[in-house]
């Protein structure tokens, strides 16, 4: 009988009973691997005396396994490289996997995006950012590495934020009154548990907005009501004292594009005043204006009445997950206790990193660039359409909105598809609840999306798509 050991390798999981023999079974298990996909191409194998060592068989039996799979193409050997499965050995999904899966009919995404909400990824400033996290790690104190003893976060970001959102956002930022989180979403779904104890009932949301903030809300037993949204933004002087709470996206409405004008953020604010309300402002965008300087946040008009939430995410890269709260006095012990003692959702590095990124004024640097990058692909975009669609919205932000003619927005997304271009249409982001009107048709374009490469081509997909 074969030694136990030789029926598993400790690190790839290979059981060797499928073939005759100790070497033809490593042979097929190896090959079983490779085609099934359980080791992924480029997977770098152990080396010949490692894995006879694991498997408790002779080293030659390995070596002549491995020779055998190179031949026939399933593994690539290279000096200095080592044994790696081959890029070629990358497993078929068929239709039937795909049911089997849950998923019939999954297709590859498409080859180019306009979707909205999502910065350039390929210019993530990688060399600053590995310069920060250098000087951070190496400045960092010996208790950053302990469990987070402060639930509001780390105090050397919480008071670069303070510095930074005072000057850039006009925000009233106490450090001691900044939460830091993993995004917006964990930002939200802390207060809508604060606001579901104080037991409010109902949220108004803008009557266009994202589904997934709306849906978080309803999760959390709160009740959505929309306020419509016209090209004075929001209309806050419909408020009524039913809702608790409002959310709202002042400077850049997402997704039609236009800013709340000052008449509607005074209303806004006299309504919290009058109903004891709170205003959650999601400035998700704001330094991102190219017509004039950036309008200043809503919560410099308030700062005990308007909650204001941050993020990186569309300033660097949502993959970060960090975003933040500056609080009201009044909030603040009930927003703690939503969290938790102990800071369990963001890395005490990466907090220290980025306020290093912010100290050194590289993230003011990496701003800056990106709106250029930015105001440069909204301005070829509208030059690019102009007399075949308008284009509506102020000139802010990573998205814009098209008005299609009457009849042609079903015509145009069959285009889109055809040329392998993703797109969303404005009535995708409508809250179900909002009142009947003539529906409006409209594209939302993500300008902000592609890479570098990638923008070009995919200008070319939506010009071609058009009417």
């Amino acid at each position: 009988m074969t030694d136990s050991r030789a029926t598993l390798g400790a690190d790839l999981h290979l059981d060797l009973s499928a073939g005759r023999g100790l070497r033809a079974g490593l042979t097929e298990a190896l090959r079983e691997a490779a085609r099934s996909g359980r080791l992924a191409a480029g997977t770098r194998l152990p080396s010949s005396r490692s894995l006879a060592a694991d498997l408790g068989i002779a080293r030659n039996t390995v070596a002549e396994a491995y020779a055998e799979l190179v031949a026939e193409g399933w593994l690539t050997a290279r000096q200095g490289s080592g044994t790696r499965v081959a890029e070629r050995a990358r497993p078929r999904r068929t239709a039937a996997a795909a049911v089997r899966a849950g998923r019939p009919g999954v297709r590859r995404p498409p080859a180019y995006s306009l979707m909205a909400g999502t910065p350039d990824l390929g210019a993530f400033p990688r060399g600053a950012w590995l310069s920060a996290a250098r000087r951070a790690l190496t400045d960092a104190p010996n208790e950053a590495f302990g469990y987070a003893a402060d639930a509001r976060g780390r105090i050397e970001l919480r008071e670069a934020l303070a510095g930074y959102l005072a000057r850039a956002r006009g925000v009233y930022a106490d450090p001691d009154r900044i939460v830091l989180c993993s995004g917006f979403v964990h930002a939200l779904t802390l207060l809508a548990g604060v606001l579901r104890a104080r037991r409010v009932r109902e949220v108004a949301v803008e009557g266009y907005s994202l589904d997934v903030h709306r849906e978080l809300l309803t999760r959390t037993g709160l009740r959505t009501v929309p306020l419509a949204v016209d090209g004075a933004g929001a209309r806050t002087t419909e408020l009524g004292g039913e809702a608790g709470a409002v959310l709202l996206t002042p400077a850049h409405q997402f997704p039609t594009g236009v800013a709340l004008t000052p008449a509607r953020r005074a209303a806004a604010v006299d309504w919290a005043r009058t109903t004891g309300g709170l205003i959650l402002e999601d400035d998700y965008d704001g330094e991102f204006r190219y017509d004039r300087q950036p309008v200043g946040a809503l919560q410099g008009l308030d700062p005990e009445r308007v909650v204001y939430l941050g993020t990186v995410s569309k300033s660097l890269a949502p993959g970060l997950r960090m975003g933040w709260m500056v609080v009201p006095a009044g909030l603040l012990d009930e927003v703690l206790a939503a969290k938790g003692r102990i800071d369990w959702t963001s890395s005490a590095l990466d907090q220290l990193t980025l306020a290093e990124f912010i100290r050194s004024g590289a993230y003011d640097r990496h701003v800056r660039g990106m709106r250029v990058r930015y105001r440069r692909r909204r301005d070829e975009l509208v030059a690019a359409v102009a007399g075949r669609v308008a284009v509506s919205g102020i000139a802010a932000g990573l998205h814009a909105v098209l008005d299609l003619p009457g009849g042609s927005q079903d015509a145009v997304l069959r285009a889109a598809a055809w040329h392998d271009l993703g797109l969303e249409t404005l009535s995708r982001y409508a809250h179900p609840d909002a009142e009947p009107a003539p529906p409006r048709e409209a594209l939302v374009v993500g300008y902000g999306t592609p890479s570098a490469s990638a923008w070009s081509p995919a200008l070319a997909a939506l010009l071609a798509s058009l009417p």
